[in-house]
């Protein structure tokens, strides 16, 4: 049986998105008479904000004080980059005065979709980090390497769509209509909790009647995400796709030309290259990308260290600016590449329930790992600004604006809220510098499981060594966990941090690196929880964790 694919199709989220409205539409007609009142008391006249994660929830407390509730809608211990909201989420939003979001693409498109859609008119929306930088916070592009032999495919929109009415609520839908080859194809993102969202699959073949439904991935403009792409016998795949910018959820979609990509799997891709004429990808970052600015579907790649290309590369566009700042990508005309998989990724195809898309659990298939753990869509800055204290600051004056901006009458105490506790985290700077002095320059070296700590590393003048991926599936196979340890082995470090709550949740790289005698440390990164329920009580656990196993006494 086929299994319907994680990633919303159109249909399915406006089902969903019609039956979210007539909840609320209830909910509201029913505080007329009593039967479903808001949760803020009218006659208090304290503003209602609907925050994000609870760290940003934190942060809105702080500066609102007496004068705010703040209603936190994706719960510690969840990923925001996955979470989707509960019908009572989508009540706070419709009673907001305030929403605070971090975005940069931090939270699931569908938080920011439902945000847009329910919020009352009148209402404030924040994108702090996107603000940030009015009140002298300090963003950087995310920088993403995995250092893997073999190509790092994912799927990008470039550009915004604005010249088409794009906002960020709208959304790209990029379809596989066909697959051309000796056997079948597939491509899943793994989420956080390891079970596939499939983004198209050729087993049970492609259904142009539905327009591809469920072999379509939906991205926000501006977006891109990381997968898996699977093969099941060695040779030659074309696939073909095709894309559509839908603008409005209720707008007919913009449609984009056709285009098509080659694969070699498993088989001698130079001589294939040289036979068609055509580049051959081997390893490094790319996505298939919807240009809206140009209306086309190419391959962007990240540019080699000197900014130039690789010497034949099919060059369309070298992306001097991205979102404003300096990027690194460049644009490929997609049909003149060769993708190269080699044999090398021939691995076992995951056992248990839900795998079966791929194929039989007691073969094996072809892999371009996803190399990341869990959903990973996101943009081409790094969204994790509030890692460097300085920029929560400038998240606390953004958040003050819009209070006093809302709320005049109390502004005053706003302000004085903003500065006492802006005093607060200089105090708590402080704090956390004088924790991490002890530790050598030379082992400032951090190795992660998540692309969340560039501020940090920015910040107190560490190095970002390296990423450490489990492998899909319920269960990592000998040769998973060899590769796992020889990779610790060659990055000779002491310690591997994980998400507190990931750890559970991913036990195979703990489990190796105690084997190897590798220390498994705790640094928090999205959320908190109840050993740090607060964000000066997250920053002072990091600091301790990073000092107690990078520092003098790490060894013992």
């Amino acid at each position: 049986m086929r299994m319907h694919r994680g990633l919303d199709s159109h249909a399915g989220e406006a089902v969903k998105i019609a039956r979210i409205a007539v909840a609320v539409l209830s909910c509201v007609l029913a505080a007329v008479t009593g039967g479903c009142a808001p949760h803020v008391d009218a006659s208090s006249q304290r503003l209602s904000i609907v925050a994000t994660t609870g760290i940003l929830a934190d942060l809105a407390r702080n500066v609102g004080g007496d004068y705010v509730d703040v209603h936190q809608l994706i719960p510690n211990g969840a990923d925001p980059h996955s979470w989707e909201l509960s019908l009572r989420g989508i009540r706070d939003i419709a009673y907001a005065d305030i929403a605070v979001t971090n975005y940069l693409m931090l939270e699931d498109h569908s938080v920011i979709r439902a945000l847009d859609a329910n919020l009352p008119k009148g209402a404030l929306s924040l994108s702090l980090a996107e603000e940030s930088a009015k009140f002298g916070g300090s963003l950087i592009p995310l920088v993403e390497d995995r250092s893997l032999d073999t190509p790092w495919l994912g799927m990008r929109v470039y550009g915004d769509g604005s010249q088409s009415g794009a906002t960020r609520s709208s959304q790209v839908e990029l379809s596989v209509t066909d697959v051309e080859g000796p056997g079948h194809a597939c491509a899943y993102i793994t989420t956080s909790f390891g079970s596939p969202e499939i983004a198209f699959a050729s087993r049970d073949g492609f259904n142009a009647g539905n327009n591809w439904e469920t072999d379509t991935s939906i991205l926000p403009v501006g977006a891109h995400q990381h997968m898996s792409w699977v093969f099941t016998q060695p040779g030659v795949y074309t696939l073909h796709f095709r894309a559509r910018l839908r603008v409005t959820a209720d707008a007919e979609p913009i449609e984009l030309p056709a285009s098509q990509v080659t694969f070699a799997v498993g088989i001698d891709s130079e001589k294939l290259a040289r036979e068609r004429g055509l580049f051959l990808l081997r390893r490094g970052h790319s996505d298939i990308t919807v240009d809206l600015k140009s209306r086309a579907l190419t391959l962007m790649v990240d540019r080699e260290k000197d900014g130039g290309v690789p010497e034949g590369a099919p060059l369309r566009e070298a992306v001097e600016e991205n979102n404003g700042l300096p990027s690194t990508l460049a644009s490929l005309d997609i049909e003149r590449v060769l993708i190269d998989v080699p044999s090398r990724t021939l691995r076992e195809i995951p056992k248990g329930r839900g795998w079966e898309f791929i194929g039989s659990g007691d073969g094996q298939a072809y892999l371009l790992p996803q190399a990341v753990l869990g959903k990973h869509v996101h943009g081409d800055i790094d969204p994790h600004a509030w890692h460097d204290i300085h920029n929560a600051q400038a998240y606390v004056r953004v958040i003050e604006n819009a209070l006093s901006t809302r709320d005049p009458e109390h502004s005053a105490q706003y302000a004085a809220n903003a500065s006492a506790y802006i005093a607060k985290l200089d105090e708590t700077d402080r704090e956390v510098s004088q924790t991490i002095a002890g530790i050598n320059p030379l082992d400032r070296k951090l190795v992660t499981t998540h692309d969340a700590y560039a501020y940090l590393a920015r910040a107190y003048d560490f190095e970002i060594a390296g990423y450490l991926s489990a492998q899909d599936g319920t269960e990592a196979s000998i040769a998973d966990r060899k590769r796992i340890a020889e990779t610790l082995k060659n990055m000779k470090i002491s310690a591997v941090f994980l998400e507190p709550q990931k750890r559970k949740r991913h036990p195979v790289i703990a489990q190796v690196a105690e084997e190897n005698g590798v220390r498994v440390c705790g640094l928090y990164g999205d959320t908190l929880d109840e050993d740090a329920p607060t964000y000066i009580d997250m920053m002072k656990a990091n600091a301790r964790s990073l000092s107690r196993c990078l520092g003098k006494d790490h060894t013992s």
